[in-house]
């Protein structure tokens, strides 16, 4: 596994209320400040999510290792596969219950006139909250630290994410005002049919975890 088989999981990441929240942004007043706020601020998030769990399985893979070394066992890898495989059926479980929650949230008529600062609280706040981000933060960083990837194969990852959320600012300025039906069109794939593409998404993931335990044993 390399780090091109973790990008997918980016899409993830943002397809649902992510990128429902961006399009809203984007068609606020000060789309422009409102929406380079949102993606540091979920950027900041991430990349900080990817790292404590690639810091914290590096860490207890760590101990592990010492403490298999001292029973005559050095393989950690397969145990580690184990936890990111519950976490994807975990993710892939939420992502189902939640599948038939369409419409933005009631809360976002209150981000028309939204600051940088208050974009950028937002979109830290809604990786934080969202039970799907944290959930593939932690399979993402585990997975990468399990394969011994060095962190700098967590940035392809992150800069993925949020080159995905820029996608209703970068069709602001790329078609002006024409960008009205574009960005109609992205909420509404976001709100009706995201759930499908991220239960592939986890689907292909948890595939090649499987096949690593295979390998493995």
């Amino acid at each position: 596994m390399n780090l091109l088989t973790i990008l997918p999981l980016a899409v993830v990441m943002v397809a649902g209320s992510q990128l429902v929240v961006a399009v809203f942004l984007a068609s606020s007043n000060r789309p422009r400040a409102a929406s380079l706020g949102f993606l540091g601020g979920a950027g900041l998030v991430v990349t900080a999510g990817v790292t404590v769990s690639w810091l914290l399985t590096r860490w207890v893979g760590g101990l592990a290792a010492d403490a298999s070394a001292v029973a005559g066992k050095v393989d950690r890898g397969p145990a580690i596969d184990l936890v990111v495989l519950a976490l994807l059926v975990c993710l892939a479980v939420v992502v189902w219950v939640r599948r038939n929650r369409s419409g933005p949230p009631r809360w976002l008529g209150s981000i028309e006139r939204a600051e940088p600062r208050q974009a950028m609280r937002l979109g830290a706040l809604l990786f934080v909250v969202t039970p799907t981000d944290d959930l593939t933060m932690a399979a993402v960083g585990a997975s990468a630290a399990r394969h011994n990837l060095p962190w700098w194969h967590l940035v392809p990852f992150v800069l993925l994410t949020v080159l995905l959320l820029a996608l209703p600012l970068l069709a602001l300025l790329l078609l002006g005002d024409r960008a009205a039906r574009t960005l109609t069109r992205m909420r509404e794939w976001a709100e009706g049919h995201a759930w499908i593409v991220n239960e592939i998404v986890i689907a292909f993931f948890a595939l090649l975890t499987v096949l690593d335990l295979i390998r493995s044993g």
